[in-house]
């Protein structure tokens, strides 16, 4: 398994992908600010360039490589295997509705015996990301483990891209399965969050829409809480998740973000499902244990390929985390690459969520406000 990485500015000319050409990659995994997939040209002069390769990747709210965190750049990683067969299905979720069937059809076109894992990234905005994750596993099985992410466009939750085989799209789900003995896959994922303020039970919920807590309005709550940060709703919310916890009010180990409010009717719409019955509890965060909390990650994944070291390690952190980090953001991707060693090539986004087996239980999960970390490797 070889890597090869470029990164691309605004406003540069493509021939700079030139250099990944001697490569001649199978994969090409691309995450890039809004500009790069909203503007013509990203595709054609992809495919132009590597017309075998399959192509991969969204937008962002920042982007993760080898030299760090970046905004308003592509980050282009051009993957070579040796041993592992690939193989990239898409399909569009037109509604919400459709999120589990979306992954339950590209579920469907990936599943075979000898599928080792799978990469999947869909849009961050309209898209209810635990039930696209559902999905996929009712149609590969739970043991199959499956990472990726959901798009972002920099934190303003209005409109996404994803990239595949066919183009540019704001309503496609695009998803790589990889097959063969050869592959060694890694995962990892944690928060950093601090739990604060009483656990409110959830008496109204549809599917990612909240709306009461203890029978009240889940928005007159939640701006009880945040203070003079309501006022900067939906943004704001993104630096008080909520922690779901069970009903014996422990933590689940999962998180949810919001990604819009509504005035009107006094609900939250969450990037992924609540459970009506179940314990939400807020939670905040300091720089110091978002990045204790990316190091755990990377350990965790470090940890599955005993005796290896990855190839490449995709990052993807939660835009929530940025926020709170700032000009420390760069920091979490250190304390990382620190464990992950100089061999992997690192490459990522921030996101609007996270895609990843949970480390307790191994069952795929949609996390908000996580670094989730996936390392791929080839035995010889």
């Amino acid at each position: 398994m070889r890597v090869q990485q470029v990164i691309l500015k605004a406003g540069q000319d493509w021939a700079a992908l030139d250099a990944l050409k001697a490569l001649e990659p199978d994969l090409l995994l691309v995450f890039g600010a809004v500009p790069f997939f909203r503007q013509a040209g990203l595709h054609e002069a992809l495919r132009q360039r590597f017309d075998q390769a399959l192509l991969l990747g969204c937008s962002t709210a920042g982007e993760i490589s080898s030299d760090g965190v970046s905004d308003g750049k592509c980050v282009v990683t051009g993957v070579r295997f040796e041993h592992t067969a690939l193989r990239l299905v898409a399909t569009r979720a037109e509604t919400m509705a459709d999120s589990f069937g979306a992954g339950e059809r590209l579920g469907r076109d990936l599943a075979s015996d000898d599928l080792r894992g799978v990469l999947i990234y869909g849009p961050g905005v309209a898209l209810n990301g635990s039930a696209l994750v559902d999905g996929l596993c009712c149609s590969v099985g739970r043991e199959v483990p499956i990472t990726g992410g959901l798009a972002a466009d920099g934190g303003a939750f209005t409109q996404t891209w994803v990239l595949g085989n066919e183009g540019v799209s704001d309503r496609s789900v695009v998803a790589l399965g990889l097959y063969g003995e050869a592959l060694r896959l890694g995962h990892g994922s944690f928060g950093g969050w601090v739990p604060f303020g009483p656990s409110r039970r959830v008496t109204r919920a549809e599917g990612n829409v909240l709306h009461e807590l203890d029978g009240e309005p889940a928005l007159t709550i939640y701006k009880r809480y945040l203070g003079d940060h309501a006022k900067d709703l939906p943004a704001s919310g993104l630096l008080f998740p909520f922690s779901m916890q069970d009903e014996a009010l422990e933590g689940t180990g999962l998180i949810r973000t919001i990604l819009s409010v509504d005035e009107a009717s006094g609900s939250l719409t969450l990037a992924g499902e609540v459970a009506q019955g179940s314990y939400l509890k807020l939670m905040q965060a300091s720089t110091d244990r978002l990045i204790d909390g990316a190091e755990n990650a990377a350990e965790a994944a470090r940890a599955m390929l005993p005796g290896e070291q990855a190839s490449l390690a995709i990052l993807v952190s939660c835009v929530g985390r940025k926020l709170v980090m700032g000009s420390q953001v760069d920091e979490e991707v250190d304390a990382a690459a620190g464990v992950l060693g100089a061999q992997a090539l690192i490459t990522g986004f921030y996101s609007n969520g996270e895609i990843s087996p949970l480390v307790a239980s191994g069952v795929c999960q949609l996390h908000n406000q996580t670094m989730t970390i996936t390392t791929l490797h080839e035995a010889a």
